[in-house]
């Protein structure tokens, strides 16, 4: 992974109120693309109305895309940060909570700038039915880009520091491993979170033109196929505000590596069933006894 020892943070142990859980083994998702605005009130606002609406159509898992909050640059960072510790001192954090609780639904919160110990982290939230905070993670490989032209130089580094917990969070819809963009370019950490049980990984993230060009989908369905398991990427619009033009293209991709719905670049909510026994690739006998996760598993074992 990086040159951290990471630790696993798993909300079986980590929080005694989520130990039991029965997951929901059919169920809608949806992807909110979002437009990113210069105006993180319009923002939280606007990202509340696709929470709503996601949930008004269906959607028992709700995902928001990486740094939604505010631009994706340097000096937006630090200006809307906030700490992610209550409800009282994140805006963020009670919209989440607020919209999980009327709704009741599960909600993978992208990732905002968040404020911790004096030091900035790019922090995804995941909030449950009951409007409680489950996990955070943060991310913990930082993006730092730069293309032999010299066109487009990026480092997450001179912003925030990196996490060093993996994050797994047992839900009603699911066991769910968090990474945030750049951590799809790490097998490890899918394959940690696959030895752990997860049914699925989501990823927000706002990769560029370049690298999504050559690596988005590749990287989404190959942590798909690496760990048989279905991988969730979420987008901000390519017409977000900022210099760095995002790829856009949010989708979910099933175990056995097809692309099960994709956005295009505008903002759109995209949405999509996970059924985790449902039969994927008719042609295979066994994976129609007994469902595709399990099927293309057994038949095509990758931790035996």
């Amino acid at each position: 992974m990086n040159k951290h020892s990471h630790r696993l943070m798993d909300t079986t142990t980590a929080s005694r109120t989520n130990i039991s859980v029965s997951p929901i083994s059919r169920f809608k998702i949806a992807l909110c693309q979002l437009r990113v605005t210069n105006d993180k009130a319009n923002n939280l606002n606007r990202a509340r109305n696709m929470l709503e609406e996601a949930a008004n159509k269906g959607a028992k898992l709700v995902v928001l895309p990486e740094m939604w909050l505010c631009p994706y640059s340097h000096e937006y960072f630090e200006k809307c940060g906030e700490e992610l510790n209550t409800e009282e001192s994140s805006a963020t954090y009670h919209m989440l909570s607020e919209i999980s609780s009327i709704h009741q639904i599960t909600i993978v919160g992208g990732s905002i700038p968040e404020r911790r110990n004096g030091q900035m982290y790019n922090t995804c939230c995941v909030f449950g039915p009951d409007g409680k905070l489950k996990a955070k993670h943060s991310k913990l490989h930082l993006f730092d880009y730069y293309e032999a032209s010299g066109d487009v130089s990026f480092r997450e580094s001179d912003s925030f520091t990196a996490g060093d917990t993996p994050t797994i969070v047992h839900t009603d819809v699911g066991c769910i491993g968090i990474g945030i963009c750049h951590d799809i370019r790490f097998p490890e950490l899918g394959m940690l979170y696959r030895a752990k049980g997860a049914d699925l990984i989501i990823y927000p993230a706002a990769f560029n033109m370049s690298t999504g060009m050559a690596l988005w989908e590749l990287e989404t369905k190959a942590r798909a196929i690496d760990n048989q398991m279905f991988v969730a990427v979420c987008s901000p619009s390519r017409d977000s505000a900022g210099s760095y033009t995002i790829w856009g293209h949010s989708m979910l991709v099933g175990p056995s590596g097809e692309v099960k719905a994709k956005a295009e670049h505008g903002e759109e909510i995209v949405f999509a069933e996970i059924n985790y026994a449902e039969n994927q690739l008719q042609s295979l006998p066994e994976v129609m006894a007994v469902g595709a996760l399990e099927g293309m598993r057994n038949m095509l074992p990758v931790t035996q």
